[in-house]
């Protein structure tokens, strides 16, 4: 059975050493696809893919990484780019080109039947997740993969992109009620919920049905939250190149951790130590230029 990842592949543009900005494939959701690809997982990446040479740059990378695309639409509609900015931390900050772009080009009749393929897990997020009319689209066609896998959701949040407050919190609860897993940052949540704390949050979701909610806090670590409970484990020390694609590398290992553990089975222990293999693999993606998820190899015995 295959795993299913859909949302974004763009371009980021990174400033260099020099401040020019050079190309290098992104997206939240493709950043995932790869790192789950990396881990020898079976991955189908769900999105529309340009024939611009951006389109081309991102397909030749997914492949090489082993994720398909047997799922993804073909399009002569241009790439989406982000161009990036990163701060004196290696912490970076968006701005977007997506109108007219094959990266949010969605709909019903190329999207592909659940029924049919049955997926082992759905994990999706990030702008197509609040960027309409695909979003709408795309929910109702997670309703229809939730009859056979479960979801898992990154909200991921863009504020540049749609900053009303209240729809993109509108947006993220919608999701969140479908989802059997959320994998969130502090800085999502404190955007989006400014005057509650994450542990609240957390609560109030698990309380609402989701079997977990991670939360990443950059160097701080990650904290899980189930029914049971919480379980944190710190961050892990590297020397940091930039933050593209952390968060999204934690996603994977999380993904991973429900296939071959099982979903129920994610608390205590077996927690900690997902939640600790997922601080690993995110400080290797940090320690690396662009979202360069961590090998199958490089994570052994962790």
């Amino acid at each position: 059975m295959t795993i299913w990842v859909c949302g974004e592949v763009l371009i980021d543009l990174i400033p260099d050493a020099s401040g020019e900005r050079t190309p290098h494939v992104g997206g939240g959701p493709a950043n995932t696809a790869k790192a789950l690809a990396r881990l020898g997982h079976d991955v189908q990446f769900i999105d529309g893919i340009s024939s611009d040479k951006y389109g081309q740059m991102s397909e030749r990378e997914l492949l090489d990484d082993e994720v398909k695309l047997d799922l993804a639409l073909k399009s002569d509609k241009p790439t989406c780019l982000a161009i990036i900015t990163l701060n004196q931390n290696g912490g970076a900050s968006y701005q977007f080109e997506i109108d007219g772009t094959a990266t949010f080009d969605f709909s019903a009749e190329w999207l592909p039947d659940p029924s049919r393929y049955k997926p082992q897990v759905l994990h999706i997020g990030t702008l197509v997740t609040v960027i309409q009319p695909g979003a709408d689209v795309l929910f109702e066609w997670a309703l229809q993969v939730a009859e056979f896998a479960p979801i898992v959701f990154d909200p991921n949040v863009r504020s540049v992109v749609m900053s009303d407050h209240e729809k993109y919190v509108e947006a993220v609860e919608r999701w969140v009620s479908i989802s059997s897993v959320v994998k969130v940052s502090d800085d999502d949540m404190a955007w989006l919920y400014p005057d509650q704390s994450y542990e609240a949050v957390a609560k109030r979701w698990i309380d609402a049905g989701a079997a977990l909610v991670v939360v990443t806090r950059g160097a701080s670590g990650l904290v899980g939250f189930t029914a049971d409970g919480s379980v944190e484990v710190p961050g892990v020390k590297v020397e940091v190149a930039d933050t593209v694609g952390a968060g999204d590398t934690v996603g994977a290992i999380i993904v991973e951790a429900m296939i071959e553990k099982g979903i129920l089975n994610l608390t205590g222990d077996v927690l900690k130590s997902v939640l600790h293999r997922a601080a690993v693999a995110a400080g290797i993606t940090c320690s690396r230029k662009g979202a360069q998820p961590p090998y199958k190899h490089e994570l052994k015995g962790i």
